[in-house]
């Protein structure tokens, strides 16, 4: 069975779950600046926008109005 494709913007909150998991970005820690994302993986900022949404979404991270987005949750292990 043949994997559909995943947008990029599911690809890069996967990855910063992924850095959440692995304890690189502890509970607490502030996410880069969108900017800053934007050159750290190469995506655009309307990627970095939607990941940001997703990892919201999953209840990892928190956004707070011109203070920056944290990180509050680690995310449930997966039994694939």
């Amino acid at each position: 069975m043949t994997e559909l494709p995943r947008y990029e913007y599911v690809k890069l909150a996967d990855a910063i779950a992924g850095e959440i998991a692995s304890g690189k970005l502890p509970q607490g820690a502030a996410l880069p600046g969108e900017r800053a994302m934007t050159e750290l993986y190469g995506v655009s900022i309307g990627t970095v926008r939607r990941a940001i949404v997703e990892l919201r979404k999953r209840g990892l991270v928190a956004t707070l109005p011109a203070k920056g987005t944290y990180v509050i949750a680690a995310p449930e292990p997966t039994t694939d």
